[in-house]
This record gives structure tokens, C-alpha cells and sequence, in this order.
């Protein structure tokens, strides 16, 4: 898919994190490296319409909650 919107910052993305995963973004293309607790690698893909590089071990993010 292509952006309809005007880019403004080409390049300067290094990290998208979604509800779903984190994807690291590199020379190479995105690199699936975590994903939300209960998530499967499977979900990830059918919800991402980019081409992911996905490791043989994609771990479960580390969610912290803090009451204060």
C-alpha cells in the first residue's frame, strides 16, 4: 500500500509499537521483535500489509503496570 498522505519525516522512523507488536524499522525492512501478551506471530501478519521479517524467536512484550 502507498501513503496518501503528504511524508514529512522519510527516514526517521526507527520503531512502531502497536497494541499488537513492536517492529523494529531497518535498511533492510521491518523486523517483527516483540508482540502483545496472548498475540501469536499469525495475527501479526494477517493485521500488517507490509512484508515482515519475523525471527525464530519473536518474545512476548514485558508489560509493567504502576498504581500510584
Amino acid at each position: 500500500p502507498k501513503c496518501s498522505l503528504p511524508l514529512t519525516g522519510v527516514g526517521v522512523v526507527k520503531k512502531i509499537v502497536t497494541e499488537l507488536a513492536v517492529i523494529e524499522v531497518t535498511a533492510q525492512g521491518l523486523v517483527l521483535r516483540e508482540r502483545a501478551p496472548g498475540v501469536t506471530v499469525e495475527e501479526i501478519k494477517k493485521a500488517t500489509a507490509a512484508k515482515l521479517t519475523i525471527p525464530a524467536d519473536v518474545p512476548e512484550m514485558q508489560v509493567f503496570v504502576s498504581f500510584v
